[in-house]
């Protein structure tokens, strides 16, 4: 059992090296992720901004759990892109032909994921903070976020898997993306849920992409979180475990 699991792991970090020396060569799909949220954060807070009422003088503190998360959503359909090729190109086959663990390629897309989206909210971040964004909160507060994020990506990453395997074509591995980064606009990610109609409010405040912001915002300001923690781990542990289990089998069906 032991030499099965280590034979595992490091199968696994050899499939993650192979993803991230992808990633590496070709740093335009972080970049590429990071424009648009940027982009997006710079027409919002300087100028929409203004005529936004959230209840705080600092725009870019609220509106930066959503952006988050839209340079998320948008960076985990490069995972489906990129499976989607291996898949095309009869790379998994071939690495299925050799001696090692059958999920190691899958998880090693997974992780890759995890790595480049962590860069890209970083860069994020920065871009934050020379727009303004302060925050109050201490070591354990940012590490709360860190972990919401990471489970966050790592449950669309698994749908990503799902997409990148059972698409027809390139744009099709790719598009289920396009809903998920339209969420956070129908959420409190940029205007307070109470200014919405009543029929978009109910839904604006009964999916997850609410709870996610509303926790890490809180967190972000020092402010009790209340329920929206747990109602956030919640939805990213839900749709992991449900993502995951229609992944692998996916994987061990078409592979």
């Amino acid at each position: 059992m032991e030499a099965a699991k280590k034979h595992f792991f490091s199968d696994m970090g050899v499939m993650l090296g192979r993803s991230m020396r992808h990633i590496f060569r070709s740093m335009d799909t972080i970049f590429t992720v990071c424009i648009t949220p940027i982009a997006m954060m710079l027409l919002f807070v300087y100028v929409f901004g203004g005529a936004i009422q959230t209840g705080t003088d600092n725009y870019v503190n609220y509106l930066l759990p959503g952006i988050l998360l839209i340079s998320i959503a948008s960076g985990i359909a490069y995972t489906a892109y990129r499976l989607f090729l291996d898949k095309q190109r009869g790379i998994i086959e071939r690495f299925h032909s050799m001696p090692i663990s059958r999920s190691a390629l899958l998880w090693g897309h997974v992780l890759t994921s995890l790595v480049s989206n962590a860069i890209s909210v970083v860069v994020i971040i920065l871009v934050a903070l020379i727009m303004g964004f302060r925050s109050s909160a201490g070591l354990l507060p940012w590490l709360a976020v860190a972990g919401i994020l990471a489970l966050f990506t790592l449950a669309l990453t698994w749908v990503a898997a799902i997409a990148g395997l059972t698409a027809k074509t390139v744009d099709g591995a790719s598009a289920f993306s396009y809903p998920i980064i339209f969420l956070p606009f129908i959420s409190s990610a940029f205007v307070p849920t109470k200014s919405m109609p009543s029929v978009v409010r109910a839904f604006a405040e009964n999916q997850p992409v609410t709870s996610i912001v509303e926790a890490i915002r809180a967190l972000l300001s020092g402010q009790p979180v209340g329920n929206d923690i747990w109602v956030a781990l919640a939805w990213c542990v839900g749709i992991l475990l449900v993502a995951y289990f229609f992944a692998m089998r996916v994987y061990k069906k078409r592979v």
